[in-house]
Parts: C-alpha cells; structure tokens; sequence
C-alpha cells in the first residue's frame, strides 16, 4: 500500500497543472494591468468611430 502511495503518479500531475493553471492565469493578469490603459483606448476609439458612422 506504501508502494503503491509513491508509485502512483495521478496526484501529482494534478498538482502541475493546477500549479501551471494558476501561472497562466497570474500572467495574464500581470498583462492586462500592463496594458489596461492602451486596450481601453483603443476599444474607446473603435466605439467613438462606430458611433459617428451611424
């Protein structure tokens, strides 16, 4: 059973992805922190001439 324990493996993957999950995750939003400011101008004046055509 204590073989079993250390030979068994699933637990382990679990933990990398959830630890790769959480990774991905803090990078992204390291990113959009970065770029908040751009993306919310640029959504800003795609709406502005969006809202001038019609």
């Amino acid at each position: 059973m204590i073989k079993q324990f250390f030979v068994e493996e699933e637990g382990q993957t679990l933990v990398e992805y959830g630890l790769l999950i959480g990774m991905i995750a803090l990078v992204l939003v390291g990113v959009l922190t970065i770029m908040g400011g751009k993306l919310q101008g640029g959504f800003s004046t795609a709406g502005n001439s969006i809202n001038t055509t019609t």
